[in-house]
């Protein structure tokens, strides 16, 4: 657990106040959250973390922390932890876990969403305070999360677990239909019509290849992509939409990530 306390530390940067001690993982634990490491031989190079609470009146657990070590993340190592996860909580009969990540981040996205098989219905606003001593967490550009929800037993995850889908849903899908934020000439957002939202079955909302790309060149563009998608998710989800899938898809000769928003659905029915 004081590998854990450092390891926190070394991938996000943050400092002793922002880390989760090891008296509150110890404690959580005895109580029946789930800790789990990654190790090569004792050397730690991976964990997750995930604590019980309870949301619309069931059970959950909360995916609080996954970090890897920058050295080992081409090894599918975060997507073993999730799985090891998912065991963990199913045993302890427990079918739906949620969590929180950036969604201008589009490999987290892709992650989450094409692989694991979330959904999400809610969008929480600098859920962390407008900055944190992290350095992903710029001032300006806040710290926004999309909250997200695996149906663990579903059959839409067991399809995405066994037969490795990475999307069911094809570009051509995702070009017929209305964009909220689409990523125009120079990576620059470009809003739709917010007449838009609400009239539609299906919307998207696009987003930069590489957030942090821009957050290092052109800080003012990546404030201009949260402000510009804080709309379209904070519009969409008001109006009844479930962010349902996400794919990568060449737009204008450069790569972008596609949200695939749907009305008339709620979580509860992808479980």
């Amino acid at each position: 657990m004081r590998e854990v306390e450092s390891l926190q530390k070394e991938v996000w940067g943050c400092d002793d106040r922002e880390i989760v001690p090891l008296s509150i993982l110890a404690a959580t634990r005895e109580i029946g959250a789930i800790l789990i490491g990654a190790f090569e031989g004792s050397y730690l190079i991976g964990f997750a973390y995930s604590f019980v609470g309870r949301e619309d009146e069931r059970m959950v657990h909360h995916s609080h922390m996954l970090a890897v070590r920058p050295t080992y993340r081409n090894v599918n190592l975060g997507y073993k932890l999730k799985l090891a996860q998912r065991d963990r909580a199913l045993a302890q009969g427990i079918t739906r876990m949620t969590w929180t990540f950036d969604p201008l981040q589009s490999l987290n996205a892709h992650f989450n969403f094409a692989k694991l098989g979330v959904v999400a219905d809610a969008y929480k606003i600098n859920f962390y305070g407008e900055t944190t001593s992290s350095f992903l967490h710029q001032i300006g550009n806040g710290t926004d999360r999309l909250w997200v929800t695996w149906p663990l037993d579903s059959c839409r995850v067991h399809e995405r677990l066994q037969t490795k889908v990475q999307s069911i849903t094809s570009n051509l899908e995702s070009d017929r239909i209305a964009c909220l934020v689409r990523v125009g000439p120079n990576n620059e957002p470009q809003r739709g019509q917010s007449l838009e939202v609400g009239c539609q079955k299906d919307v998207s909302i696009q987003i930069p290849a590489d957030i942090n790309a821009l957050q290092r060149e052109r800080p003012e563009l990546a404030v201009r992509w949260r402000e510009a998608t804080r709309w379209a998710f904070s519009e969409a989800i008001a109006s009844g939409y479930v962010i349902k899938d996400f794919i990568g898809a060449p737009r204008n000769d450069q790569s972008v990530g596609v949200y695939l928003l749907s009305a008339g659905k709620r979580v509860k029915d992808f479980a």
